[in-house]
């Protein structure tokens, strides 16, 4: 399964529409993942029309992506994969460490917030950062994740740049 990773997307000011370096990986994403920080539900239901959509609200989330049905973490299973996503994973000390205690059975957990990518793997869990494709900050391109999940086993991650 082919999944692709958004975060921070900070729409309208930042995304106004799908950017088409986002597009072009939307295209064959099976199911798109967004950490939060979408801002406005209009955004989540323009990348329905990719693929299935399941996304978090993050602190500048508003009621409509609430009521769009972004609650503040999900659990569950990406083609077998256990996988937990929340918006703010709290500070870079620690991370891993606090996301196992407070996913234990989560494989992959999926974060933003930061806006900065973030990949680190540990004893067979992973937690993973997309970056933002509009809202760089500081970071030298905007990025999006890109999954490959078969039969439980995250085969593939990675951040790629698309900007």
């Amino acid at each position: 399964m082919r999944v692709v990773v958004l975060s921070d997307t900070h729409a309208p000011r930042f995304w106004k529409r799908c950017p088409p370096a986002v597009a072009q990986h939307l295209r064959s994403a099976e199911l798109i993942l967004h950490a939060g920080d979408v801002c406005v539900a209009p955004v989540l239901e323009e990348l329905e029309q990719y693929a299935p959509v399941v996304a978090v609200c993050g602190n500048n989330d508003g009621p409509d992506v609430v009521a769009w049905g972004a609650p503040e973490t999900v659990e569950g299973e990406i083609a077998g994969l256990p996988f937990a996503m929340v918006h703010d994973s709290g500070q870079k000390a620690g991370r891993m460490a606090r996301m196992r205690r407070r996913f234990p059975g989560a494989r992959l957990v999926v974060f933003g917030h930061s806006h900065i990518p973030w990949d680190e793997e540990e004893d067979g869990a992973r937690v993973f950062n997309p970056g933002s494709p509009t809202d760089k900050r500081r970071q030298p391109q905007g990025t999006l994740g890109l999954l490959d999940v078969e039969d439980g086993v995250l085969l593939d991650a990675r951040i790629v740049p698309v900007t």
